[in-house]
């Protein structure tokens, strides 16, 4: 049977958040800083031994084996064999509901090719967007900016200079962004989403004024800034390329919502239910975004989120609602 998945939310993040997700989820507000859930998550914050990582339920209301562990254990389980074939016990994946209290900081994520050279991680962090609560998100250079000049705002914390160079582009619900690595770019205050990205918890941190971190000391992911701001885009985009990067999810569509270019790194399904549909088999996250449905037999109510191992094979839903399902990249 897929499995439904608790709340897994880390807590005493950076910045505000967290009501949002939690009326999304039909829970209690939060008591503090817990703006993100990370729904099936293999990976940990950064820095963090355990945080971060997602218990199976052990079918007594308790938590059960790590998920990272039963899939070390059983890949081809897990992913299937094609996946475990070419990628072993990685699930290319890592999913999150987040929910911005405040505007989070401008910042950028290392591409693979960074990631391997100079911090001996196996991914990068590319990152797309299915937009719930629509707001304002800062995404892509306006102009072209030199590396001394970028250099100089980060260490002079010339943070509405930073803002005003990017491009200020208002979502709505069922909108897409796909965010490639080293873009800059800040998820506006009031945005709730649902976040797929590769499995990492690196940024690249330009602004740390306002938030609950030391960027100083932590914004460079522990190599310096005048290395880590080389992994940042510094070419302006377009008005064309943001249109590219943000727009409304294709409706019908019966492969991933996001770009083709974030077909490499993960996909997005996004599906309307009504009376029947199959969720085709293979390793899946599963989010009800609205209705009342039935997975597998078990109700499934919208702000649920499932998991789903590959040997399940297709999964039938029943009802009326809406899904969303995340997956690997397709081996």
């Amino acid at each position: 049977m897929p499995i439904r998945l608790p709340s897994n939310r880390p807590a005493d993040r950076f910045y505000r958040g967290g009501a949002r997700l939690c009326a999304f989820r039909g829970e209690a507000p939060p008591a503090g800083r817990e703006p993100e859930d990370w729904i099936a998550s293999t990976t940990t914050v950064s820095g963090a031994a355990l945080t971060g990582l997602t218990a199976l339920p052990d079918g007594g209301g308790g938590r059960g084996i790590l998920l990272r562990d039963a899939v070390a254990a059983d890949p081809v389980h897990w992913l299937g064999g094609a996946h475990a074939q070419r990628w072993g016990a990685d699930t290319r994946l890592l999913v999150k509901l987040l929910d911005a209290g405040q505007r989070l900081p401008v910042h950028a994520h290392p591409d693979d090719a960074f990631a391997a050279a100079h911090l001996g991680r196996a991914h990068g962090k590319a990152e797309a967007w299915y937009i719930l609560s629509g707001g304002t998100v800062h995404l892509g250079l306006r102009e072209d900016v030199d590396l001394d000049r970028l250099a100089q705002m980060v260490a002079r914390q010339r943070t509405e200079e930073l803002l005003a160079l990017l491009h200020r582009v208002e979502v709505h619900p069922g909108d897409v962004v796909w965010v490639p690595p080293g873009e800059l770019h800040a998820i506006g205050e009031g945005v709730l989403l649902l976040e797929l990205q590769q499995p990492e918890d690196l940024s690249i941190l330009l602004e740390w004024r306002g938030f609950a971190l030391d960027g100083a000391a932590d914004g460079h992911v522990g190599i310096g800034f005048d290395r880590a701001l080389t992994a940042v885009t510094r070419r302006a985009r377009g008005a064309a390329e943001i249109d590219e990067l943000v727009h409304p999810a294709p409706v019908g569509h019966e492969g991933s919502v996001f770009p083709a270019a974030a077909d490499a790194y993960f996909r997005l399904e996004r599906r309307v239910v009504e009376g029947t549909a199959v969720i085709s088999a293979g390793f899946a996250v599963v989010v009800v975004t609205d209705g009342d449905v039935v997975i597998s037999g078990a109700p499934a109510r919208a702000g649920t989120t499932w998991l789903v191992a590959a040997a399940e094979g297709d999964v039938v839903v029943s009802g009326r609602g809406e899904l969303l399902v995340a997956r690997p990249p397709a081996p």
